[in-house]
């Protein structure tokens, strides 16, 4: 009898079913990927499983046994099926734990579960105000930004949990964020994915290319927020995506060759931010890893988008003075020079001068900027946030057993010299950390260091800090006088 006549199809069902009770395993709720054609299990079927913990599903298995059978292959006894020599296609020497979980796809619930469980519940929902109220105790100042944020995260949440009954349909809340670096636009959608309990991407524009060139594909945002839902294809087409550094990708206004990290990234995120079902890697940036895809649709994954967008103010005040009268009582052309909120008074017509497409930025319907951080704001933000620089000090200080104070001269000054470096609230941990490094250097040495309070002078460098020990209440008494 020859190997073709063996193996008919009930002799390969026979096999599959051996297969299949040749090794019990524990479900652990995430889907088995065939080894070979790295489909998972929804797509391509019930799995069947070999020595060595690998799946391979019924189609590549056919696969192989007819392209064995084509070659006459002298089978031999199945139950070594996974030590079976000159199999090219399935080397099984070296696959123990092939695929790591960070690769692997959750189950999908059933259609009952789903029903019974809504994803988002619109009740659970915070309302703007709460929204406004929760980012308020971690950022200061920006009131404008926080109420756009919080208006548009409530409408976007609201659009996911409605019907379409009626046949009206909501568009989506997608946002545009604008403001000089260090104004605080990451640490805010961070603070925002936080609140509402949703998975959350941060992707940079920079590394962005077109298809088919060096850099990350355009769809490899969305494989971020499927790793940060962890690999829940459910909980990540709800989840926000956070593309900083957009301003990077503006058309390019003189150029010879392919745009290719420019206009060209602009036109393939279209699909993604109006909504459409795409094929992402699971566990890497590119389709040609051989690693399985997952579909996921972006209808309702809500897309901030956020930039610096330097000499953007040049393009606002060349039109805010060609609206400027002529005569007497016109306006000078350096009205608008010490104006430290310009992009406050942005319009959609700047953003597209900038080199933004028109088809990109009527995706973004909500287009709001931040404001430039003065010296007062900085100091608030030095002492009132839940996890405020002045804090996180004085916390690692008490762990010591002694007490850190600053006088509001010393914070001023701070501010003074951030403001200076401008790169906005980042300068402050960079001087606090100068200036402090003796300080907790030399405080573990002596224990019976009571008091540390940093002066004025100590940050503009004409003195040192005062330092008061235990059981001195006069030193103690000038400390406090001191920082009154």
């Amino acid at each position: 009898m020859s190997d073709k006549e063996r193996f008919d199809d009930t002799d390969f069902r026979e096999v599959i079913e051996g297969l299949e009770a040749q090794e019990e395993y524990e479900d652990d709720g995430y889907e088995d990927t065939c080894y070979i054609c790295r489909r998972p299990e929804s797509k391509a079927g019930k799995m069947i499983r070999i020595p060595k913990d690998i799946c391979i599903c019924a189609d590549c298995m056919q696969k192989t046994f007819d392209s064995m059978n084509h070659a006459n292959f002298p089978l031999g006894d199945m139950g070594n099926f996974g030590n079976m020599p000159n199999i090219s296609m399935i080397n099984l020497s070296d696959l123990q734990n092939m695929m790591p979980k960070t690769q692997k796809l959750k189950k999908k619930k059933a259609k009952e579960e789903k029903k019974s469980e809504p994803i988002l519940d619109i009740k659970s929902i915070p309302a703007p105000h709460k929204i406004k109220e929760s980012l308020d105790d971690y950022v200061v100042g920006q009131e404008h930004a926080k109420k756009v944020m919080s208006v548009a995260v409530y409408n976007h949440y609201k659009r996911v949990a409605c019907d379409e009954a009626d046949g009206i349909e909501i568009e989506k809340s997608n946002m545009l964020m604008l403001g000089p670096t260090g104004s605080g636009k990451t640490y805010m959608v961070k603070t925002l994915a936080k609140l509402l309990d949703v998975p959350l991407a941060i992707a940079d524009a920079t590394s962005l290319t077109e298809a088919g060139y060096i850099g990350d594909d355009i769809e490899s945002v969305v494989s971020k927020l499927l790793a940060a839902a962890d690999n829940d294809v459910e909980r990540a087409e709800h989840g926000i995506i956070f593309i900083d550094e957009i301003d990077k990708i503006a058309k390019k206004k003189t150029t010879n060759q392919r745009d290719v990290s420019g206009e060209s990234v602009q036109q393939g995120m279209l699909k993604l931010l109006e909504g459409a079902e795409i094929e992402v890697p699971v566990g890497a940036n590119s389709k040609n890893a051989m690693v399985p895809l997952a579909t996921v649709n972006t209808k309702d994954i809500l897309f901030i988008c956020g930039g610096a967008f330097p000499d953007l103010e040049e393009i606002i005040k060349e039109r805010l003075n060609k609206q400027s009268a002529m005569g007497f009582h016109a306006d000078l052309k350096d009205k608008y020079d010490g104006e430290e909120n310009l992009l406050q008074r942005v319009e959609v017509e700047d953003v597209r001068k900038y080199g933004m497409i028109p088809e990109f930025l009527g995706r973004l319907p909500v287009i709001f900027a931040l404001d430039a951080l003065t010296e007062d704001t900085l100091v608030r933000i030095l002492t009132e946030p839940k996890s405020a620089i002045v804090k996180q000090y004085k916390k690692l200080l008490s762990m010591d057993e002694v007490k850190l104070e600053f006088e509001e001269n010393a914070l001023h000054a701070i501010a003074r010299k951030a403001k200076k470096k401008d790169i906005g609230a980042r300068a402050l941990r960079a001087i606090i950390e100068e200036f402090m490094l003796d300080i907790m250097y030399e405080i573990p040495k002596d224990d019976n260091i009571g008091t540390v309070t940093i002066t004025e002078d100590y940050i503009e460098n004409n003195g040192g800090p005062v330092i008061s020990m235990r059981g001195c209440p006069v030193l103690e008494e000038k400390v406090g006088v001191a920082g009154a």
